[in-house]
């Protein structure tokens, strides 16, 4: 997700970029892990091949290679889940994306996974992305779903650094396969002459791209029958609506969208601007569930599901009318401070300064000489530490460990060599055309109300952090209400911040809500098989209704006007 520059700099990885360099932060930690060698590599004779790649990466914008080749390593592994062996396939390098006519764009750097033995047909494949724009993939690789992940410990700090590598027991590979993309400009993917790198630097061409390269792999790899996903986190959701539309205008089906604290408008999200034009009405369930992690309610409330409920009606019926009203030119309600201090932990006095309350000054304010994580405010660090000084100590308390276990990772796992430096963030950002669909920021939910009717079997789970500040959880209730989709759109919230999954107590809890996403599948599909073709295209445009956001009233559509406002114009464009 994008944001001015003062505020870029602290939005990194998945949303806005600035840090991401450095790396996001969330809670990660022991649970379950083990040590890395639990995962076995057999001995030679497998069918393995490491591979040297010779070819000088760049991530610069107007990077261009004259050539590529397609390779990879290839590893074989295993690894226990559920008490089940599986045996699978690592597969690190290189895949051409090409246009629909056969041009050559981009060479792709990507890891994937598949289980071995699998029926192609049945087995779901899942193709994972972060967003930034300019994020590489490495947070949701080493830090969700693969085979292994970085076990961080937050939201604690106190952690010994690097944080370890461990086996994941919550993979999804007993589930799906998995497929981790960088975008061009990241990890090592680069663009192909005549292009460059800053040609796919935009909404519609970098989604374009990714349905180039998703083609080509699935062709690569024989598996065009297989059940397809796509788990897009922070820009990465906006790309996966764009993306979803591409593949199905395609006639490459989806079978499921996962959302991962997405920034689906940007034109909702008040922290875009730094204007006060927008409303941050849609904040305020996640400063509520901040402040009681903090213990700093009057009367203390537990950070629960319940109290979650409770500030949406909150906000719908008494703080989401009254800020429409104070953008409106109306004065703000002078009885709402004392109370808005009460279910926050935000002072009255600093509500009645400033009542339309921005995600930025809350991180800096809610507790007196400390900073708030951005991506995960449940951190929070004295003012000139360490971890502070990059603006977002959830971000730079994970960053270092990321950032050098990825090198090792590949090279000594994965068995691929390069002499490139792995990209986390790239420049992109700086130069991203954001336009889209006529606006200046991009509103996907257009698109992903395209991808729904084109596709009537096609379904949504959206998981979000109730701790994230980035992209606050009801943000993107409040966004997805917008399609009426009615079961096909569901919302999962869990303690944690942006990188929800990092958590250890919340890994287990989400990783349960996708698997049932995932068998949900096959009895959907058999569903939509039986019915008349008159009555799936029926479907396709009757089950745009209200979605099962969690339990709440109907919400009403004055909450999602969004007051105009000019454009953010990135610094290299002023």
């Amino acid at each position: 997700m994008r944001m001015p520059s003062r505020i870029c700099s602290a939005f990194r990885r998945g949303a806005l970029a600035g840090l991401l360099a450095a790396g996001l932060t969330a809670c990660g930690g022991g649970g379950g892990g083990a040590d890395a060698p639990a995962v076995t590599t057999p001995p030679s004779g497998t069918g393995e091949t490491g591979f040297v790649d010779p070819t000088a990466y760049s991530s610069l914008a107007d990077a261009g290679l004259a050539a590529a080749e397609e390779g990879a390593a290839v590893t074989r592994h295993r690894i226990t889940l559920g008490g089940s062996e599986i045996a699978y396939t690592a597969r690190a390098g290189h895949l051409i994306a090409r246009s629909p006519e056969g041009a050559a764009q981009a060479t792709m750097f990507h890891v994937s996974y598949t289980a071995d033995g699998a029926a192609a047909a049945m087995r779901p494949v899942t193709f994972f992305y972060n967003g930034g724009p300019g994020s590489a993939s490495v947070w949701l690789h080493l830090g969700s779903f693969g085979p292994r992940r970085i076990a961080t410990g937050v939201p604690s700090t106190s952690g010994a650094q690097p944080f370890p590598l461990v086996v994941n027991d919550e993979s999804l590979l007993d589930t799906t396969d998995l497929v981790f993309v960088n975008a061009v400009g990241t990890g090592l993917s680069q663009a192909i002459r005549p292009f460059s790198n800053r040609s796919f630097w935009g909404v519609d061409a970098d989604a374009a791209l990714f349905r180039d390269f998703i083609v080509r792999w699935l062709e690569a790899h024989g598996r065009q029958a297989s059940p397809r996903y796509l788990y897009g986190e922070s820009y990465g959701g906006p790309r996966t609506a764009v993306l979803a539309r591409l593949l199905e205008s395609a006639g490459v089906r989806l079978d499921g969208l996962i959302l991962q604290s997405p920034a689906m408008d940007y034109n909702s999200n008040c922290g875009v601007s730094t204007t006060t034009r927008v409303a941050c009405a849609g904040n305020l369930p996640t400063y509520a569930l901040v402040g009681a992690w903090h213990r700093l309610l009057s009367p203390p409330a537990p950070a629960d599901d319940a109290y979650a409920a409770a500030m949406r009606d909150v906000t719908r019926d008494v703080y989401g009318p009254a800020v429409q009203a104070l953008l409106g030119g109306a004065a703000f309600d002078g009885t709402l401070p004392p109370r808005l201090a009460g279910w926050t932990g935000y002072p009255a006095a600093a509500w009645s300064a400033r009542p339309n309350l921005d995600a930025g000054t809350f991180q800096r304010q809610l507790l007196p000489g400390q900073l708030l994580g951005r991506y995960d405010a449940r951190i929070a660090v004295p003012n000139g530490s360490a971890l502070a000084a990059e603006g977002d100590p959830s971000s730079t308390l994970i960053g270092a460990s990321f950032g050098s276990a990825i090198g090792s990772y590949l090279r000594d796992t994965l068995g691929y060599r390069n002499g490139s430096t792995y990209v986390l963030l790239s420049a992109a950002i700086e130069s991203w055309n954001f336009g889209h669909a006529g606006r200046a920021l991009p509103d996907t939910i257009p698109d992903l109300a395209a991808a729904l009717a084109a596709n009537p079997r096609l379904r949504v789970l959206a998981v979000n952090g109730y701790h994230d500040l980035a992209t606050p959880f009801h943000v993107t209730e409040l966004d997805l209400a917008r399609l009426n989709a009615g079961a096909r759109v569901q919302v999962r919230n869990y303690p944690g911040g942006h990188m929800s999954y990092l958590d250890d107590a919340t890994r287990g809890r989400q990783k349960a809500d996708l698997v049932a996403f995932y068998r949900a599948a096959p009895a959907v599909a058999a569903a939509e098989r039986e019915m008349p073709l008159s009555r799936q295209a029926r479907v396709a445009v009757d089950r745009v209704g209200t979605p099962p956001l969690t339990p709440q009233r109907p919400l009403p559509e004055a909450m999602f006007q969004v007051p105009r406002r000019e454009p953010w114009v990135p610094p290299s464009a002023r």
